[in-house]
């Protein structure tokens, strides 16, 4: 068995263009999240979670920021990749859990949804929880922490 560790963070951004997305699911929101890909950053935290114990680095190297290849990209399909790259060196996830840190937008309803989309994905189950900053100061953005575990395959 292998714990893993993963962070990812976006700042808000007002491009109407852009939807935002977090566990592959679109919310319902005035703002967007500014990044390369979509700027999913919960599929971004689940990514470096399973990467890191896996011995395979971390989503930047995979999915580097500066690369045309990957502007817009479908940060589910990137998670999709990491599965499937982490099990082919031998290892599969246990769970994910993931703690979500935003003032906007509200985590609870879509919970269920976000849960179930990850959790397919990745073939273990994944949970997410919503927190908000509480006063600690203005929030610009939304952040990630994930921790997963990982199991060698038979």
């Amino acid at each position: 068995m292998r714990v893993g560790h993963g962070f990812d963070s976006h700042r808000y951004g007002t491009d109407t263009d852009r939807r935002l997305v977090l566990g592959g699911v679109v919310f319902d929101a005035a703002c967007s999240l500014v990044g390369h890909s979509d700027a999913d950053v919960v599929a971004h935290a689940c990514a470096d979670a399973l990467l890191g114990p896996a011995g395979l680095g971390d989503i930047g190297a995979w999915f580097p920021d500066d690369d045309p290849n990957f502007a817009g990209a479908d940060s589910i399909a990137l998670l999709e990749r990491v599965v499937r790259e982490v099990r082919a060196v031998g290892w599969r996830a246990v769970n994910i859990d993931c703690s979500v840190v935003a003032e906007v937008p509200k985590i609870a309803p879509a919970r269920s949804a976000m849960q179930d989309r990850l959790s397919a994905v990745v073939g273990a189950p994944v949970t997410v929880k919503g927190k908000r900053p509480e006063g600690l100061g203005p929030v610009d953005g939304v952040a990630c922490w994930a921790v997963a575990l990982l199991e060698e395959m038979p």
